[in-house]
């Protein structure tokens, strides 16, 4: 079967790979239809990989995925062949100290698909088939364009996110970055109840995407430096920020433009920026920051699958698995693409 590999940075291969066994006690075989490039899966294209973790043998990327059940294994209920089912990469151990603390997303023995933590590495689920945990396999409606049930994993990392800025009913919310993440928080804000949404970076073509996905206020960061002076006013005047760029100039600017009281969520990874202690201190903002997602993966699908949210502006390009190289270089130019999706 065909498998998307990275072998070293920029050296990315369609390879035919054993196909997958039946599967086992518990598990689902599920045919994958489609797969969204993240910006991690980006890193080990151009990098071979982010920080202190580096590729050391061949893997399989992806870990946004969706596809049809075509096999059950022994002792599964709740799904059938041929359901469609959103895939959750994230498979904690259930037994160390967080996962019983019911932090799951923090466990100490995690294992990721696509990740090149652990030696060997987690393959990842850009693969024709995959075996999976049945629990992992969160069903949807007939109905449902696989497209969107691909986007339940990068939506959930937006669903933890405003969970953990508590109630935002009412509020006035910035996003910094306007990144598949910063976009899709604008959709989990606006359900969440924000009275007002404003967006910043510094590229204008994905602040459109965060227009149509429903952001009040967008803003060029390149073209209108001055813009937000008066959100810097009296001690600031946003009441919560999610910080999704991860640069380091946007966490100082989010610690001047919040209210006194307010709240930051850092969401967006890259650098180690200096913290403006003076105004954390003296402003009483509250920093939290957020981590992947547990429980709200099965929200997010919930969400997609009823139509309660519309994802579909972030998705602006899909290619067949044959042309997974040419998805990687054109997700790869932010000025054109935003979720880049392969087709299996």
């Amino acid at each position: 079967m065909k498998a998307v590999v990275i072998h070293a940075p920029h050296d990315l291969r369609v390879e035919e790979i054993d196909a997958a066994q039946p599967a086992g006690e518990g598990e689902v075989k599920v045919a994958i239809a489609r797969g969204g490039i993240c910006g991690s899966d980006l890193h080990y294209y151009h990098d071979g990989g982010f920080g202190t973790v580096r590729i050391k043998q061949p893997m399989a990327l992806g870990h946004e995925v969706s596809g049809v059940v075509i096999e059950l294994g022994a002792g599964v209920t709740g799904l059938a062949v041929g359901d469609k089912v959103a895939v959750n990469p994230s498979r904690p151990c259930g037994t160390c100290e967080f996962c019983k603390k019911d932090m799951r997303h923090e466990c100490l023995d995690m294992r990721f698909n696509g990740s090149a933590m652990r030696m060997p590495h987690e393959q990842g689920l850009f693969r024709a088939e995959v075996n999976v945990p049945a629990e992992l396999a969160v069903r949807v409606s007939p109905e449902t364009d696989l497209g969107l049930a691909a986007l339940c994993e990068p939506f959930s990392v937006c669903l933890h996110a405003v969970n953990q800025a508590g109630a935002l009913l009412g509020k006035r919310v910035l996003i910094s970055g306007s990144g598949p993440i910063g976009c899709l928080c604008v959709a989990a804000a606006k359900l969440a109840g924000a009275a007002e949404i404003i967006v910043t970076d510094i590229t204008p073509a994905p602040l459109k995407i965060a227009a149509e996905m429903g952001a009040g206020r967008c803003i060029d960061l390149s073209a209108e430096p001055e813009a937000l002076d008066a959100l810097r006013e009296n001690k600031g005047r946003i009441d919560c920020v999610f910080e999704c760029s991860g640069a380091a100039p946007a966490l100082k600017t989010a610690c001047e433009v919040v209210t006194p009281g307010g709240q930051i969520v850092t969401v967006g990874l890259g650098s180690e920026p200096v913290l403006p202690l003076s105004l954390v201190v003296t402003k009483e903002i509250k920093i939290s920051g957020s981590f992947r997602f547990d429980h709200e993966f099965a929200v997010a699908a919930d969400l997609i699958d009823r139509g309660r949210v519309n994802l579909a502006p972030v998705l602006t390009g899909d290619f067949p698995v044959e042309d997974a190289v040419a998805a990687f270089d054109f997700a790869s130019n932010k000025a054109k693409a935003m979720k880049v999706q392969i087709r299996f």
